[in-house]
């Protein structure tokens, strides 16, 4: 049929956008309207809600608390609390996508980025575990657990001894194998993160 009017798909797209920015724009009332106080879910956070979470682990290992652990505690803590995301031993298993990423560098070698290859310091697995992990319960690990789990992973990724304690005073000392991969940002003039 000559001379009638078809719609490529992303016009249409283009055409529902803008159709729904100009809704949003006349739909959003006078600037006098305020906000609601509440909006009906989640809850003010309470004074041990906010220090449960506010802690930081330095490089130097300032912020690490008390307690320790050992790769053999650490195994079954993973098995039991990790294994179910990042696969039995943590290494990548070829044609199967875990939820969660490879932790340890297995035999052969790997351009997957892992605590063994990639990570500077190893306090800051420390950080993060005890932080975000387990994916389904985050901040729920004890800090000898969460020394146990960074005991397991530093020894599956050959970097400590299996009978290396992990605690507040060993864990800075650990060199990692990628710390020589990271420079330090100390450039001077404009807008500086510190």
């Amino acid at each position: 049929m000559q001379g009638q009017f078809k719609f490529k798909p992303v016009y249409l797209a283009v055409l529902a956008g803008v159709a729904v920015v100009l809704f949003l724009i006349f739909r959003s009332g006078t600037a006098d309207e305020q906000m609601p106080v509440s909006f009906g879910f989640g809850k003010t956070a309470t004074a041990a809600d906010i220090a449960a979470v506010d802690f930081d682990v330095r490089p130097d290992g300032k912020g690490l608390p008390a307690g320790s652990g050992t790769a053999d505690s650490g195994k079954v803590i993973y098995i039991a609390k990790c294994a179910a995301c990042h696969g039995e031993n943590g290494t990548e298993i070829k044609g199967v996508k875990l939820p969660g990423p490879a932790l340890v560098t297995g035999k052969k070698k790997s351009k997957t980025k892992t605590i063994g290859n990639y990570w500077p310091y190893a306090t800051t697995l420390f950080d993060y575990l005890k932080r975000a992990m387990p994916y389904n319960a985050p901040g729920s690990l004890t800090d000898d657990e969460v020394y146990s789990l960074c005991a397991y992973l530093l020894s599956a990724n050959k970097i400590i001894s299996d009978s290396a304690v992990m605690n507040a005073q060993s864990l800075p000392k650990v060199v990692m194998p990628a710390k020589k991969l990271f420079v330090v940002d100390d450039r001077k003039g404009g807008n500086e993160v510190k």
